[in-house]
């Protein structure tokens, strides 16, 4: 994937307010520095400029935010379906699903979404410029002999997730993000459809919910890929395969492992914390309640990774385009944006606690224990409005190792062992899981935050300098 940047002279001796307007392919849009200026403009008031520039920012940034959350959130949805019908079928095949899922999440969604968030720092930058493991894990048997059966159907989403990321974040580098959306939203019909004849006509059950999950998951990597040999905003970063994919390949494989493992730590932790719960005396319920409640978090957290995703895109072009004013600005918006969003989230679950559960299962008794799960929920939420967005700084500034470090700490050091504690020393179950979950990632935002505010934006710039000019010299 080559990307190529025209310029009459090089860009370093270009400053924001000298700057001719750059050429920058394929769908010839360039970085503007509009907004640098305007924040470099002293002869403007504070207000006067913080006012002008919310405005220039958002109109960068939702255009992009927007479709990614849609993307997401129908990706997302595609999954929701596949849980509710196995919900629909009883409580212990809801359990199983989710128990199943965990598998997948573990040894493959952080994996390769940590490969293509390295695909999105260096795009980005350049466009700017199984069934035995988890009864010994402790879960029940006929539960874990339950979930070994869906994930078999889950095999062939392994290869699928290998090609959706790093297509969807060399599309979204290049601000090219309404045709995923376009493409999940008719998948999602598809799925449901289909995901129905396999589970209800067919009879087929959880293996047949995996399977049309794992058929949709290719639907949506076929679409996209036939996009890009298709497009003319396309024609010019995407010239066909070529050996020169592999001209620097090991300085990729290094970032690239660094988002792996900053991204893995991040999905492990989450589905650690359902393993626990399968640990309890009350597997089924314990799994249950705590899967729905899952689930909504991670529909509502895919609007602060479209936000992620967007700020990525966002301060990995201005780093690119040598814009440190605008890159601080862009983390500053972002991230407000998204918490507000959340905020009304959060509320909106707390209103509807009683009720949210009747979406995956009629159990009444799942409905009590997922409405006591509610304020954790809330609290999850909150703090998801913010953490992702700055992950996503992380990623667009190539950050990865570092937050990797982070997370190790923050997740596996202090969040588990504490949640771990709760739940079975002092017996408070779910919610002691839940607790030491929050308490890992709100110490990880902190420090994220903590980081960004002490961030040198002009060396970030030089940074993305030296990176660029690294891996065209490899291409050369």
């Amino acid at each position: 994937m080559e990307f190529r940047r025209e310029c009459d002279e090089p860009c370093e001796s270009m400053s924001p307010s000298s700057a001719a307007p750059e050429v920058l392919e394929p769908n010839h849009q360039t970085i503007s520095s509009e907004l640098e200026e305007t924040l470099s403009d002293k002869s403007l008031s504070f207000v006067v400029r913080f006012r002008r520039s919310i405005k220039i920012e958002l109109s960068n940034l939702l255009p992009l935010a927007g479709p990614a959350i849609i993307v997401y959130m129908l990706n997302n949805l595609i999954s929701i379906v596949t849980q509710i019908f196995c919900g629909r079928l009883g409580s212990f095949e809801l359990a199983a699903s989710s128990l199943g899922n965990v598998g997948i999440q573990v040894f493959a969604y952080g994996i390769m979404l940590g490969m293509g968030s390295a695909v999105e720092t260096l795009c980005g930058q350049a466009y700017g410029a199984q069934r035995p493991i988890l009864i010994l894990l402790g879960q029940k048997p006929a539960i874990a002999s339950a979930a070994a059966v869906f994930v078999y159907g889950l095999i062939p989403q392994i290869f699928a997730y290998a090609a959706n990321f790093s297509i969807q974040k060399f599309l979204q580098s290049q601000s090219i993000i309404k045709p995923s959306a376009y493409i999940a939203a008719a998948t999602l019909f598809v799925h449901s459809f289909f995901t129905w004849l396999a589970v209800y006509k067919f009879g087929w059950g959880i293996l047949g919910a995996s399977l049309m999950l794992s058929f949709s998951w290719w639907i949506i990597v076929v679409a996209q890929f036939v996009y890009i040999l298709s497009s003319d905003k396309c024609k010019k970063t995407w010239t066909g395969f070529s050996m020169l994919a592999f001209s620097g390949l090991w300085d990729f494989l290094k970032l690239s492992l660094a988002s792996a493992v900053m991204l893995s730590l991040e999905c492990c932790y989450y589905q650690i914390l359902v393993l626990i719960a399968g640990r309890l005396k009350n597997a089924e319920m314990s799994l249950d309640s705590l899967t729905i409640c899952m689930q909504i978090l991670g529909w509502v957290f895919k609007i602060s990774v479209g936000f992620s995703a967007a700020a990525s895109v966002r301060v990995s072009n201005e780093l690119g385009a040598g814009h440190p004013k605008s890159a601080a600005f862009s983390v500053l918006i972002a991230t407000l944006s998204c918490f507000l969003i959340s905020l009304f989230f959060a509320i909106l679950v707390l209103t509807l606690r009683h009720v949210i559960s009747y979406i995956f299962t009629d159990g009444k008794n799942v409905a009590n224990a997922v409405s006591g799960l509610t304020p954790f929920l809330a609290m999850s939420i909150l703090l998801n409005g913010i953490q992702p967005v700055l992950l996503g700084v992380a990623v667009g500034c190539g950050w990865q190792a570092f937050v990797a470090y982070v997370n190790v700490g923050c997740y596996y050091i202090i969040g588990i062992p504490v949640g771990s504690l709760l739940c079975f020393k002092w017996d408070y179950g779910v919610k002691g899981i839940w607790l030491g979950m929050i308490g890992g990632t709100t110490m990880q935002a902190f420090i994220l935050l903590f980081v960004i505010f002490r961030t040198h934006w002009n060396e970030e710039v030089e940074k993305a300098k030296k990176r660029l000019d690294k891996w065209e010299d490899k291409k050369e």
